[in-house]
């Protein structure tokens, strides 16, 4: 039987093979509802690689492309080393734009750790010149002018946490995608153990079927149908269920970088539609292979 006829099985099916199958019992229960916990547990490793993505994303693009320049001098001469360095990067090539941040702005940097209140007069808080990089930036370079010039300057291009971050964005992508994996693997072993059970229980009304001239063939695809359709259903409620989920997780503080964009974003919805079809598909094959051997065996 080629792909197309089981398709085509799988959308008509066929009244009286159907009734091989017991409408109820252990087996559909346990199907059904395999399929729906790990559809809902994938929900959530696809929001997980998603906001990983988004994460990376924002990440990169916010730390590449631009620089800071840490001045720490004492409070007599950090103004004259900061008017020395923007001087500096007015006649540097490569640099598009830099100014020094205001008080507010270095109060905002530093409240997540000290509190929005904190008294950066009480602190010895260096000044930060924020550096946006164009086309023939040379880092190397401009460290060497500063040191000559603005022995208080310290050029910081990023490049050191950049990479970290991206590597761990990433990595964390990785792993929803891999949860995703396994979830789809224990969907399969799961609707395997079912349908064995199930051809197992129906061992005399096979043995019957065959006597009178039904072919494996045609009771392997009773079983396929209906498994295949459990495991549809049981991944829409799942997935009906998961979605309705992260849409209720609470809005994150806005300090909260990383889960201010768990969950699932404009289109990035579209993709929970895969996570259904992904259970039908897994359990279609997984009872084809389990009702072949099991009806082998049975032989």
């Amino acid at each position: 039987m080629t792909w197309r006829e089981d398709l085509r099985y799988l959308v008509l099916g066929d009244g009286q093979a159907d009734r091989i199958v017991p409408p109820s019992g252990f087996t559909a229960r346990l199907t059904v509802f395999a399929a729906a916990a790990m559809a809902f547990l994938a929900v959530f490793a696809l929001a997980l690689a998603l906001a990983s993505n988004r994460l990376a994303h924002r990440w990169g693009a916010e730390l590449a492309g631009s620089s800071t320049i840490r001045i720490v001098a004492p409070e007599t001469q950090l103004g004259q080393q900061t008017e020395a360095a923007l001087g500096i990067l007015e006649t540097t090539p490569g640099v598009a734009f830099a100014r020094a941040l205001t008080p507010d702005e270095q109060r905002s940097l530093l409240a997540p750790w000290f509190g929005r209140d904190v008294d950066l007069q009480a602190l010895p808080v260096p000044q930060l010149i924020e550096v946006i990089e164009e086309e023939g930036f040379d880092p190397a370079g401009l460290r060497l002018r500063l040191a000559a010039e603005v022995p208080g300057a310290v050029l910081d291009d990023h490049g050191r946490w950049r990479g970290p971050l991206l590597a761990s964005a990433n990595r964390l992508r990785g792993l929803g995608w891999l949860s995703t994996v396994l979830l789809a693997a224990s969907v399969a072993a799961m609707v395997s153990l079912a349908a064995q059970a199930s051809l197992a229980a129906n061992a005399q009304v096979i043995a019957v079927l065959r006597l009178v001239g039904a072919t494996d063939r045609y009771i392997a695809q009773a079983f396929v149908r209906r498994f295949t359709l459990r495991a549809l259903g049981g991944g829409v409620l799942g997935t009906l269920a998961g979605g309705v989920a992260v849409a209720s997780l609470p809005a994150p503080p806005e300090s909260v970088g990383f889960l201010e964009g768990l969950g699932f974003a404009g289109a990035d919805w579209l993709l929970t539609l895969c996570i259904p079809l992904l259970c039908a598909v897994v359990a279609f094959a997984a009872t084809k292979t389990a009702a072949h051997r099991a009806l082998k065996r049975l032989a």
